[in-house]
């Protein structure tokens, strides 16, 4: 049986995870003010969920994008007190 040989790239874990979250992938895509210094996260929700969370943000008048950073500023608030 051959030896397996140890790849680094795609998967290889980051020596410093806090420094790798922080410094992101560097790409700028998206436009607009929610673009400056963010990053997508993908949640998987039921289609019942899905729709009962676009009908509150529509009934609030607002997107759902900006109705879910609100939720997660409050229930994750920012420690050193800084909100941006």
């Amino acid at each position: 049986m051959s030896e397996r040989t140890t790849r680094r790239g795609f998967a290889a874990r980051p020596v410093d995870p806090d420094g790798w979250i922080k410094a992101g992938d560097g790409s700028t895509k998206g436009e607009g003010a929610a673009s400056a210094n963010t990053a997508r996260l993908t949640i998987d929700v039921t289609p019942a969920m899905r729709g009962r969370i676009k009908v509150a943000a529509f009934s609030r008048g607002i997107t759902v994008a900006d109705m879910l950073r609100e939720l997660l500023a409050r229930e994750f608030p920012d420690p050193s007190g800084d909100r941006s």
